[in-house]
C-alpha cells in the first residue's frame, strides 16, 4: 500500500492525548481520518470501521476485536501486554506493535532513587523533619561498588545496568538467552539466577508477564540471596508471591523489598505490605513520565510510515503467539 486509502481510520482510545500530538497527527496525515476518544466507551462504537486503534492495551477483548472487522493494525502505547486477547487477535491477522523500550529512563532513575531511599534511610529521615527532630546517629550506607543482579536484559535492564556503572557496580544480567548485552559485566541464562543472585546486594526485575515468568522467584531465591540484599520489582507483579516476599522480609533472609508492582492492583487498603518497615511501596509508576506520550508516539509516527508505504519492519512488532 503507498499512502494512505481514502477514507482510512485511525481510532485512539487514550485518555488525555497531549494536544500537540494531536495536531502533529492531523497536519501531518490530512489525508487520513483520526477519532480521538476519551478511553474505551468512546472509541468501541467506532471500531467496526476503524483500520488502526491506538490503545493502552487493557481495554481490549474477544468480543471487541470480532467487531472491529476492519481492524489491521493495533498500537499498545505500552510495554505491557499481558491483559491482550491474543487469540482473537492472531484469528483475525492484525498487526500488534507496542511502546517497548520506552520506559527505560524513568524505570532506571526510578530504581536508583528507591536504592538510594533504602541506603540513606530516607523514609526514617522524612519522619525525623517531621517530628522536627534531629538525629545525626543513623546508619549511612554506600551503593557504590556494589553488585547488580540485573533479571531482565532488554532496553530497561540496560539502562539501569549503564548508571550501576556510574556507581562503579558490577553487573550481572539474567534472561532467557543469557546473550551478551552492552553494560553487563556477565549475563546467565534463567537456569542460573540462584547462582547469580547468591553474590547480588541489589537484585532488580524488569521482567514482563509472560507463562515463562510467572511465580519465577521461589522461596529458595530469597534464602538463596545475601541477608543484606535489596530485592527491587518493578515489571510485573505475578514475578512472585506476596506471601514469598512477606515470608522473606520477616525472616530476615533479605534486608529490604521495594515494590512497584504487584499480584492484585491498586494494592488493598489492608494489605500487609502496608505496614512492614523493610518493605518500600509505590503505586505501579516507575515507567511514569511527562515524555511518556512523546516516546510513545515517535515509534507510532515510525511505524504509520512503514505502514502507508507497506513496508514490513515495524519497530516493537509482537508475535501474538509468544504474547511479546
Amino acid at each position: 500500500m503507498k499512502g494512505a486509502e481514502k477514507g482510512m481510520l485511525v481510532l485512539s482510545a487514550i485518555k488525555n492525548m497531549k494536544e500537540d500530538i494531536r495536531a502533529r497527527l492531523e497536519a501531518d496525515y490530512p489525508e487520513i481520518d483520526f477519532i480521538f476518544s476519551y478511553g474505551i466507551e468512546e472509541a468501541k462504537e467506532h471500531l467496526p470501521e476503524a483500520e488502526v486503534f491506538i490503545t493502552y492495551g487493557e481495554d481490549l477483548n474477544d468480543e471487541l476485536i470480532k467487531q472491529a472487522k476492519n481492524l489491521k493494525w493495533i498500537m499498545v502505547i505500552s510495554a505491557g501486554l499481558d491483559q491482550m486477547p491474543f487469540r482473537q487477535i492472531e484469528e483475525q491477522g492484525i498487526l500488534v506493535t507496542n511502546a517497548r523500550g520506552i520506559h527505560a529512563v524513568p524505570m532506571a532513575e526510578y530504581a536508583f532513587s528507591m536504592l538510594l531511599q533504602v541506603y540513606r534511610q530516607a523514609k526514617k529521615l522524612f519522619e525525623f523533619e517531621k517530628e522536627h527532630s534531629w538525629q545525626r546517629k543513623l546508619p549511612m550506607e554506600e551503593i557504590s561498588g556494589k553488585t547488580m543482579a540485573i533479571v531482565g536484559t532488554g532496553a530497561i535492564g540496560q539502562e539501569v545496568a549503564r548508571i550501576a556503572k556510574a556507581f562503579h557496580m558490577e553487573t550481572l544480567g539474567v534472561s532467557k538467552t543469557g546473550n551478551d548485552k552492552p553494560y553487563f559485566d556477565k549475563t546467565y541464562e534463567n537456569a542460573a539466577l540462584t547462582n547469580v543472585i547468591s553474590n547480588a546486594d541489589f537484585v532488580v526485575s524488569v521482567l514482563p508477564s509472560t507463562s515463562e515468568t510467572r511465580e519465577l522467584f521461589q522461596d529458595e531465591h530469597f534464602k538463596a540471596m545475601p541477608t543484606h540484599a535489596v530485592f527491587l520489582n518493578m515489571g510485573r507483579g505475578d514475578l512472585v508471591k506476596s506471601e514469598t516476599i512477606l515470608n522473606a522480609v520477616r525472616a530476615g533472609e533479605i534486608a529490604h523489598v521495594v515494590l512497584d508492582v504487584f499480584e492484585e492492583e491498586p494494592l488493598p487498603r489492608d494489605h500487609p505490605f502496608w505496614d512492614e518497615e523493610n518493605v518500600t511501596i509505590t503505586p505501579h509508576l516507575s515507567g511514569s513520565s511527562s515524555q511518556y506520550q512523546y516516546r510513545a508516539f515517535e515509534i507510532f509516527f515510525d511505524n504509520l510510515e512503514k505502514y502507508l508505504q507497506g513496508e514490513k519492519d515495524y519497530i516493537n512488532k509482537i508475535d501474538p503467539k509468544r504474547g511479546y
